[in-house]
């Protein structure tokens, strides 16, 4: 499956638009990717091993934490995750 890394987050995946991995499960294809590019797990997890709440990521179209089964939720190849950062500011 193919995850999407957002602008911001690509200089810990060597610069790379999106990433590769093997998986049957969203988490699965998360711990794959932070494998693939370590330094990329402290920007997407807390220190207790949650995603971070100002982390999103999509499955698909579909906000994951509001998936039934969230990270445990089946992925295939044909799937693609995207994490995309929340942005704060304005007047």
């Amino acid at each position: 499956m193919k995850i999407f890394i957002p602008t911001p987050l690509r200089v810990y995946s060597n610069k790379q638009d999106s990433v590769s991995v093997s998986a049957t499960t969203v988490g699965e294809a998360l711990n794959a990717l932070t494998a693939k590019h370590p330094d990329l797990k402290k920007q997407l997890y807390s220190d207790e091993g949650k995603l971070r709440s100002f982390v999103n990521v999509y499955l698909n179209d579909e906000d994951i934490r509001y998936l039934p089964e969230k990270d445990a939720t089946k992925v295939s190849e044909k799937d693609a995750l995207s994490i995309i950062p929340s942005i704060a500011g304005g007047c």
